[in-house]
């Protein structure tokens, strides 16, 4: 059975939690182990810490995520409509920071790589879209 939940939210750090923790209550039914819990939370506390950072640098803009589970994949969309990215393939480069002023690693999309069975980033008409897909092992469903 395929369902779907949307959550639109403040681009804030203090709503990372609450993200991580949505999707965990949402893909329980799955009966996810504890390492594809992590692995997804994980992958979710970096898109949207890359939406905080980098989407809305001069103002405070808002993040949608979208959870789709059908039969055992999970689908995680985050969205911002932010100022993109001008070049895609330069940011997924591990190491690749838009911001070496900053103490940032330039490891956001390769850390989502490593967590994903599978991530696309594009560009929208406003912003920018972080697609991941996780199989899980074994589903209670």
């Amino acid at each position: 059975m395929k369902n779907t939940v949307e959550l639109k939210f403040k681009a804030i750090a203090a709503n990372i939690p609450f993200a991580r923790n949505a999707l965990a209550s949402f893909i329980l039914p799955l009966n996810p182990s504890v390492d594809e819990l992590q692995d997804m939370k994980t992958a979710v506390n970096e898109a949207i810490t890359n939406v905080i950072v980098h989407a809305y640098p001069e103002t405070t803009g808002h993040v949608t995520m979208k959870i789709t589970t059908k039969e055992n994949v999970v689908s995680i969309s985050v969205i911002d409509n932010g100022v993109g990215i001008q070049d895609i393939e330069r940011a997924l480069t591990p190491f690749y920071t838009s911001k070496p002023d900053e103490e940032r690693s330039g490891m956001g999309f390769t850390v989502m790589e490593g967590f994903m069975d599978k991530i696309e980033v594009k560009n929208n008409k406003d912003g920018l879209i972080v697609n991941m897909i996780k199989e899980i092992a074994s589903t209670g469903c």
